[in-house]
């Protein structure tokens, strides 16, 4: 794992350095290139705190921030602060899924999901300033504590996943699931499956803070009404839109604004239906839930990133590599393209 990331550091740095024909600015430019687009967001939320004065005010979930802010107080600087969160987070996120894959599958079946986890294509999220690593463990292990049985704290990390993340909120179905899967298997009533109530909590605690900066609880959403591409709508809308941007945009574009959205949509869906024959209800329920939150959209927007905190995907592809030649191919995919995108996001391109 800190073997990929360092790679991923030294390649970030070089294939900026001969694709802009420049060099990184002393020992920090080579970490500075891993704050772009809504890295810098989180960290002016660590640094400054939400404020009305701000377009974004509180459309950002605060978990993240908090993490680097507490961090910072130690060493005093931000970006390295939230580049040491989103790491530790992603350990945590690596060893709660193969410890999670192990409860139904083999320790091969578990490393290759975790070995597919961490080269994905949009993997870089994991290392750099971003949510992802953050909501990916307390995901996990909101779901790992659930096949536990250790409710209180499923109730408490599920929670925590939706103050750090607004998908949080496909952990409410996904636990009452797996509740219902373990009554229907047990045949007795539990009732520490009550303590999935908590994790609503995290959702209140976001409205608290839009009410406190901006005296309405659901102004981020009126505002991302205002500012957004897209609104909700029938999954087959956005990705009907992607094939047309395909077609009409320039190529460049047309890769990463339609190609790409529409082929990771597509790999979402077909995992979706696979889940639901090969894998325990609670993962299907993920997926769905996952996949219909992201696709359901007028305008497909960064679900190449939104797959990635699709995690059964992986115990899915855990399973495929089984056999020799889906091994090699998803591995052969995965790396070109993260090296694709990670090319783009370093540069400061749009790459999701």
């Amino acid at each position: 794992m800190l073997t990929i990331r360092v790679f991923l550091f030294i390649f970030g740095s070089r294939s900026f350095q001969v694709l802009e024909n420049k060099r990184t600015q002393g020992w920090f430019g080579w970490i500075d290139l891993w704050n772009r687009w809504d890295a810098d967001q989180y960290l002016k939320l660590a640094k400054f705190g939400y404020t009305n004065t701000s377009n974004w005010k509180a459309w950002f979930y605060p978990l993240y921030p908090w993490c680097v802010r507490v961090v910072a107080f130690l060493n005093g600087n931000y970006l390295v602060s939230a580049l040491l969160v989103s790491l530790i987070a992603l350990i945590a996120a690596a060893l709660l899924l193969r410890r999670l894959v192990q409860i139904d599958f083999s320790p091969d079946v578990a490393l290759r999901s975790v070995w597919f986890f961490l080269i994905f294509p949009t993997a870089y999220f994991l290392h750099a300033p971003y949510t992802e690593s953050l909501f990916l463990a307390l995901a996990i292990g909101s779901i790992f504590a659930a096949r536990k049985e250790k409710w209180w704290l499923a109730g408490t990390l599920g929670a925590l996943s939706w103050m750090t993340r607004a998908n949080g909120i496909v952990l409410v179905p996904t636990l009452a699931v797996e509740a219902g899967y373990q009554l229907w298997k047990t045949k007795h009533w539990n009732w520490r499956w009550l303590w999935i109530a908590l994790v609503p909590l995290g959702f209140v605690v976001y409205l608290f803070i839009n009410w406190r900066v901006t005296g309405d609880p659901f102004a981020s959403f009126r505002m991302r009404n205002a500012m957004s591409h897209t609104s909700v709508a029938w999954p087959w809308l956005g990705m009907r839109g992607a094939i047309g941007i395909m077609m009409d945009w320039k190529p460049g574009d047309a890769e990463i604004v339609g190609t790409q959205e529409f082929v990771f949509a597509t790999i979402g869906l077909i995992c979706v239906v696979v889940s639901w024959i090969k894998l325990r209800p609670v993962y299907a329920t993920y997926l769905t839930a996952s996949w219909l939150l992201f696709a359901s959209v007028t305008f497909l927007e960064s679900m190449p990133r939104y797959t990635l905190t699709m995690f059964p995907i992986f115990i899915l592809f855990g399973i495929l590599g089984e056999n020799r030649f889906w091994r090699v191919a998803i591995t052969v995919w995965s790396l070109l393209f993260l090296a694709l995108f990670t090319s783009l996001f370093v540069r400061g391109g749009w790459a999701f």
